[in-house]
């Protein structure tokens, strides 16, 4: 296994640009009021300023030659959105649920890992942003900070909490259920980690307390043992079968995270997936694998009716969030964007990323002539010539 001991640089090597009126975080880092940050991208060039350059190849770079993380943008460019002049929609909706769970826009962070790396506060920023905006977090697993200590900063939107299905599954679930988390988010699709080249090359060896708030109560295995799972290529993997048991026994509503066929949509939800995500691990597993956006179409038409389906991968903007909707996505998931404005802002940051996308899903809806989410749909929708 790799030394993973060695704790990166991670702090700030300049000051990012920002507007006059600035206010500190816990950790002393200057930032620009909420008014400071106008667009996404000011948000990620702050993030890329503060961050060593290990640790931005760690958070931008995908598995082996990253075809797929480039496919994952090139497949969201092919799509253009109708317009629809004097529509008469105006002040468009962006409210929805997933699962029980009220949104105020179809928004939800995903399980990042190693969150401490990139902001002392990690996903208890991450919480806070969510709830004052109305959406919710998936906690990751091997995270900085426990299930409980997530939950304890914000119990509004830590609702769903990722796992791995490895031999300590329920004794993680149990823990989470205790802490008042209401659904898993399970990772089907990592039973090892993804060749990332650029990890290799920069012999990127982050210290494991970034990844073991979750290693204190569970007797097997501790957070090194974990690493070893993931990075391992002898290690026992689970099936469907074994999967579907487990979750029984857990008595609670799952997500299967890491789909991208028709095959597996359809396993996952005879093992009793309450809802799919969409996904090919942001381009960091299977180099070269599908497209997530042009996976859901498939995904979707086995899933409609009968789970909610939520998309991961590639997702940059509001219009990415409105194609998602219209090709059968419930809601998308965030997980660079989310990183860069904890980077750029701690809480702040996460928070204006996620005001900055809803700002522009409800501008393009309104454009599109949509009123409401449940309206989106592929009419609103057509292919780019090549």
């Amino acid at each position: 296994m790799t030394d993973l001991t060695a704790k990166p640089a991670s702090t700030p090597t300049s000051t990012p640009d920002a507007t006059p009126a600035s206010t500190p975080d816990t950790s002393g880092r200057m930032y620009p009021e909420e008014t400071g940050f106008a667009v996404l991208q000011e948000i990620r060039d702050a993030a890329l300023e503060y961050l060593s350059d290990d640790v931005v190849d760690f958070l931008e770079g995908g598995a082996g030659a990253e075809t797929n993380l480039r496919a994952n943008r090139g497949a969201f460019e092919r799509w253009a959105i109708k317009t629809r002049p004097m529509s008469g929609v105006s002040r468009p909706q962006t409210a929805t649920e997933f699962l029980g769970i009220p949104l105020a826009s179809p928004i939800l962070t995903a399980p990042f890992g190693g969150d401490g790396l990139f902001h002392e506060d990690g996903h208890l920023a991450v919480a806070r942003a969510n709830a004052a905006c109305g959406t919710a977090s998936m906690v990751p697993e091997a995270g900085t900070f426990s299930y409980e200590q997530v939950a304890d900063t914000a119990p509004a939107a830590a609702r769903i909490a990722q796992l791995h299905p490895f031999d300590h599954f329920e004794a993680s679930a149990e823990r989470a259920k205790k802490a008042g988390y209401t659904t898993l988010c399970v990772t089907v699709d990592c039973s090892t980690a993804g060749f990332r080249v650029r990890n290799r090359t920069n012999r990127f060896n982050p210290d494991l307390s970034y990844f073991g708030g979750n290693r204190d109560g569970v007797d097997t295995p501790q957070v090194a043992e974990m690493f070893e799972r993931l990075l391992g290529l002898d290690t026992p993997a689970w099936d469907w079968a074994r999967l579907a048991e487990a979750t029984e026994r857990c008595a609670m509503p799952w997500i299967a995270k890491g789909i991208l066929t028709a095959e597996a949509a359809e396993r996952a939800i005879e093992a009793g997936a309450s809802a799919l995500v969409v996904s090919n691990h942001g381009g960091r597993q299977l180099d070269p694998a599908p497209a997530s956006i042009d996976a859901l179409p498939e995904v979707a038409e086995v899933a409609a009716g009968r789970v909610h389906i939520a998309l991961d991968s590639g997702v940059r903007s509001g219009s990415d969030i409105f194609t998602a909707l219209a090709l059968g996505a419930d809601v998308v998931l965030i997980g660079r964007l989310a990183v860069y404005g904890l980077a750029a802002a701690g809480e702040h940051g996460v928070r204006r990323t996620i005001e900055l996308l809803t700002e522009e899903l409800s501008t393009i809806m309104m454009l599109a002539g949509r009123a409401t989410v449940g309206e989106i749909t592929a009419d609103d929708l057509v292919r780019r010539p090549r």
